[in-house]
């Protein structure tokens, strides 16, 4: 049983505290690779697939021209023109947070009850929000979907931990995601992508973000357009996105994407979304306010949605004093902080360009467990919680945090 007072995840605390030891095991040890050096760094693409993706904090044509087209594409019954000659847009972010995903996904289906949830311009996620994305992405006939994936994952689906001698060898990481990987190749298949392909054609777009470590930067991944490439390259592509995304680093090895400069193939190391930013919509790849005014759309009018899978605020709790006790007690006040961060710049932007602006998270009342853990009973109440949430409004907050009331 979970109680109030139950300070760390198990299943993390036992990853977290084999990392100090393993920092100074492995020394100098590192596994091969063929990174691009760091000159050609801005040169790199994706095989065969150029423009599918472009750092945060700098626009990109290729992404901006492709945002264009999405307008000229769209459909008039996904997006249609209201009475006073205005068009609303809404974009969906999805935060990371593990098992806690299960919550969102609740939320997703509740919203449909509600006869109230839109078509989504665009979607995002990160980690556990790109997991499910394509499948908010694809619309509510995948709600049942996002229901079997977060109330009947176990851990054994995600990930398998190693001993700690396992770990040093391994050189990268303290556990090993192989399940995880089989787990969005049985989700995510050749029908899924033409599904997407065709959702990205008729004008709507899926992203999702991951970390170079090499170049430090923060990646935006334009999915619906690597799934328009309809090839064995594309679902790979596609699938190692959604993996990188989601690998946790430490806890899970980085993957290496293939790159070209030139003709010269070397390899990316990508991790974990949550990195750089817990949530996205807004991050400086492209302007879609002075986009639409370019495609004609001076009445496009657009309103941000944010599911935040974790919980904003949480209980007091002693902090144990040692090693374990204070790295995740750090790690679990960060990420907090990062999503506090996060909501702040989308509501900058949406300020900016006059759109709206609603999130929601776990409430405070919730007691939640390990993240990692995937306790199906666990991930069948937050669930619940979400379709309750979602059922009962869904009442969103509009401010960001510290300048509205209490979570509902």
């Amino acid at each position: 049983m979970l109680t109030r007072t139950q300070p760390f995840p198990a299943s993390l605390a036992r990853l977290v505290a084999c990392v100090g030891l393993l920092l100074v095991l492995s020394g100098c040890a590192t596994a091969p690779r063929a990174p691009v050096p760091p000159e050609l760094t801005g040169s790199a693409v994706i095989p065969g697939m150029p423009g599918v993706r472009a750092e945060s904090g700098r626009r990109s044509a290729a992404m901006e021209a492709d945002f264009l087209q999405s307008i000229k594409d769209e459909s008039p019954a996904d997006f249609p023109v209201g009475a006073n000659g205005e068009t609303r847009y809404a974009y969906l972010a999805l935060s990371g947070g593990g098992a806690y995903g299960a919550f969102g996904a609740g939320f997703l289906n509740g919203w449909t009850a509600t006869g109230k949830r839109p078509a989504f311009k665009i979607v995002t996620g990160v980690s556990t929000g790109a997991l499910m994305a394509p499948f908010a992405f694809l619309g509510t006939r995948y709600d049942e979907m996002l229901y079997r994936i977060y109330t009947t994952t176990t851990r054994d689906d995600v990930f398998t931990t190693r001993s700690a001698i396992g770990a040093l060898l391994s050189r990268e990481s303290l556990a090993q995601n192989a399940p995880l990987s089989a787990l969005i190749a049985r989700y995510v298949d050749a029908n899924t992508l033409r599904e997407i392909a065709d959702a990205h054609r008729s004008g709507r777009r899926l992203y999702m973000a991951t970390v170079d470590l090499d170049s430090r930067r923060f990646i935006v991944w334009n999915m619906g357009l690597i799934a328009t490439h309809a090839n064995e390259q594309a679902l790979a592509l596609f699938r190692q996105v959604m993996l990188a995304s989601s690998a946790v680093p430490i806890a899970f090895p980085p993957v290496l994407l293939e790159v070209d400069v030139d003709g010269t193939r070397y390899d990316e190391m990508h991790v974990d979304g949550v990195v750089g930013a817990n949530v996205f919509v807004h991050v400086g790849a492209i302007d879609t306010s002075s986009l639409y005014r370019t495609a004609g759309r001076m009445n496009a009018h657009e309103d941000i949605f944010v599911i935040h899978n974790g919980q904003l605020r949480a209980p007091p709790a002693p902090t144990q004093r040692s090693f374990r006790g204070i790295a995740l007690r750090v790690i679990e006040v960060s990420g907090r902080a990062t999503i506090v961060g996060d909501l702040f710049r989308e509501f900058a932007f949406a300020q900016r360009n006059g759109s709206g602006f609603h999130w929601i998270t776990i409430g405070e009342s919730v007691v939640l467990g390990d993240p990692l853990a995937f306790d199906q009973e666990a991930m069948a109440r937050w669930y619940a919680e979400g379709e309750r949430v979602a059922r009962a409004g869904p009442k969103w907050y509009t401010l960001p945090p510290g300048i509205t009331e209490s979570p509902p």
